[in-house]
């Protein structure tokens, strides 16, 4: 019996130490840059806006644009990192009116779904 348990310890220590060690190290990825931009026009509603940002892999620069309904247009420039946070400066251009004439309302008739 004894024979028989010195046989097993030595048969398990010889599986565990012939293993190899399958933990390797695991790296964190570094980020990575891009670029990216977009416009968007919708005659219909009259609505114009856009974005676009880039990044060096650890700070974000960006600025938006959007046409407010009262004429001017919002452009927001801004950067954005870990140490100073989302840093935005906001500006307008364009003098701020009233329409002349209004058009008909808009409406969406109910789908009726329930909600």
């Amino acid at each position: 019996m004894f024979f028989k348990v010195v046989v097993m310890v030595v048969v398990v220590m010889g599986a565990t130490l012939t293993r190899a060690d399958v933990y390797e190290p695991v790296y964190k990825p570094e980020p990575l840059p891009y670029y990216f931009n977009y416009n968007v026009y919708d005659d219909y509603k009259d609505a114009n806006y856009g974005q676009q940002e880039k990044s060096d892999g650890k700070t974000v620069y960006g600025s938006y644009t959007v046409d407010l309904p009262d004429g001017r247009k919002q452009k927001v420039d801004y950067t954005a990192d870990h140490y100073k946070g989302y840093v935005a400066k906001v500006s307008y251009y364009g003098k701020a009116q009233h329409p002349k004439h209004y058009g008909p309302a808009i409406t969406f008739k109910h789908q009726g779904y329930g909600h």
